[in-house]
C-alpha cells in the first residue's frame, strides 16, 4: 500500500507520490469518498489515498462539506485545496455535498466510503443511498446509536444495497494468529489488550472528541472480534465480569468515561474470552491465549518488523498521523476484499456487516451498564 511520504514536485516541494497515479477507467468499480478531512491528518484521506493507488478502485469524486463549506480557512484547509488541484485534472470530482453527486445510472455500481464524524453518518450514509450507492463501507462504530444503525440496515434492504464497517482487527495478523493457536489448543482461552497512548493530560480532550464512551469507540474493535468470531451477543452472554482493579472511570469536564477497563465475557455455551483497553498504555493491540491461567501464546502489533518499517515512514513523514503506517497493511486488506466483492461477487471474508456493527453496538451498551453497575 503506498505510504505518501512524497516525490519532489516541480516547484521542489515534496508531495505525495500517489496524487500522480491517479488510474483513469483502469478499475470495474466507481469509488466515491465522503469526508476526506485534512491531507495527513483525517482517516478519509488515507483512504483516499490508498484508493487512488489500487487498481480495483476507480477514484471518481471526492466529498468534503468542511473544507469546501464553512472550514474554508481552517487549518488543513490550504492543504486539501492543493490536492484538490492536483486531482481535478486527472478526473477525480471535488463536491461540498453529497447531493452534488452525479445519480448512479441503472444498472450501475457506486462503492462509497463514509468516513466522516459518526454523528453525520446516519444522514450521510440515507444520501448516498438516495444517489443510487450499491454499496457503502463506513467507518467504525457506523452511527452512534443501535437505533440509527437499525434504520440504517433496514433502509439498505430495502434498496438492496451492500453495507460493511471498518472493523481492521477482524484481518489482523495478530488476531489470526492467536485465534490458530487456540483453535489448536484445548483449553484455550483469549485475552485481547488494545493500548492508545494518550498522555493523561489529553484524556478530556480525548473524551470530549470519542463521546460516544470508550466500548463504542476505542475497544469496540474488541467487541466485533467477540461478535464475529466468538458468538458473543446480548442473546448469547451468561456473564460480563469487570476485574476490578484494571478499571479507571474518570469524570473529565462534563464526561464520565473509562480511561482503563477489563472485563472477561462468558457465553452461555462456556466459552469466555476478556478484552482490556487503556487510553494511556502505550501503542500496541497484544493477543495472548492461556491454558488453566498460564500464558501459552502471545502476539502483538507492531511487532518487530512493523516496528522498524513504522519507525523508517514516520522519519520519513513525521506530520503523517502514526496510526495510518501502523495500520496500513489491515486498512488496504479491507478496501481490497470490499472492492473485489462489488466487482465480482466473491465473499468479502471476515469484513464486519451491519448486522455485526448492530450486534457489536447492543454488546458496547450492555456491556457499558453492567460494567459500571458492578463497579458502582
Amino acid at each position: 500500500p503506498p505510504h505518501p511520504q512524497g516525490r519532489k514536485g516541480r516547484e521542489g516541494r515534496a508531495r505525495p507520490a500517489v496524487y500522480q497515479s491517479v488510474k483513469m477507467s483502469t478499475s470495474p468499480v466507481d469509488v466515491v469518498v465522503v469526508g476526506c478531512g485534512c491531507p495527513k491528518r483525517g482517516m478519509g484521506w488515507y483512504h483516499l489515498v490508498q484508493m487512488l493507488d489500487m487498481d480495483i478502485a476507480n477514484v471518481v469524486a471526492v466529498v468534503e462539506p468542511w473544507y469546501l463549506g464553512p472550514g474554508g480557512e481552517a487549518p488543513g484547509a490550504a492543504e486539501f485545496m492543493e490536492m484538490k488541484a492536483e486531482l481535478e485534472p486527472k478526473g477525480v470530482a471535488f463536491h461540498a455535498s453529497i447531493g452534488d453527486l452525479t445519480p448512479v445510472a441503472p444498472g450501475g455500481k457506486l462503492a462509497v466510503l463514509i468516513a466522516g464524524r459518526t454523528a453525520d453518518n446516519p444522514r450521510f450514509f440515507r444520501e448516498c443511498v438516495d444517489k443510487g450507492a450499491t454499496h457503502i463501507y463506513l467507518e467504525k462504530p457506523g452511527a452512534p446509536s443501535v437505533a440509527e444503525l437499525e434504520e440504517m440496515r433496514d433502509l439498505a434492504r430495502e434498496r438492496n444495497v451492500g453495507v460493511f464497517l471498518g472493523y481492521n482487527k477482524n484481518v489482523t495478523k495478530y488476531v489470526t494468529l492467536a485465534r490458530e493457536f487456540e483453535a489448536s489448543t484445548p483449553g484455550a482461552e483469549t485475552t485481547f489488550i488494545h493500548c492508545n497512548a494518550y498522555k493523561p493530560e489529553e484524556l478530556a480532550e480525548c473524551f470530549s472528541r470519542n463521546r460516544e464512551g470508550m466500548l463504542k469507540n476505542m475497544a469496540v474493535h474488541e467487541l466485533a472480534l467477540l461478535v464475529t468470531y466468538y458468538g458473543v451477543s446480548t442473546e448469547s452472554v451468561a456473564s460480563v465480569e469487570p476485574i476490578a482493579e484494571e478499571c479507571t472511570l474518570q469524570t473529565l469536564g462534563e464526561f464520565t468515561d473509562f480511561s482503563k477497563v477489563a472485563f472477561k465475557v462468558t457465553t452461555k455455551d462456556g466459552k469466555s474470552v476478556t478484552v482490556k483497553a487503556d487510553r494511556c498504555g502505550g501503542s500496541t493491540s497484544t493477543a495472548q491465549v492461556s491454558v488453566d491461567g498460564e500464558v501459552k501464546f502471545t502476539s502483538v502489533t507492531p511487532d518487530d518488523e512493523l516496528k522498524a518499517k513504522v519507525e523508517a515512514q514516520q522519519a520519513e513523514d513525521p506530520a503523517m498521523m502514526p496510526y495510518f503506517f501502523l495500520q496500513s497493511d489491515d486498512y488496504d486488506t479491507l478496501k481490497t476484499r470490499v472492492l473485489n466483492h462489488v466487482a465480482t461477487g466473491a465473499e468479502a471474508e471476515g469484513i464486519a456487516t451491519i448486522d455485526i456493527a448492530i450486534e457489536t453496538l447492543k454488546c458496547a451498551e450492555m456491556f457499558n451498564e453492567q460494567i459500571r453497575a458492578a463497579l458502582a
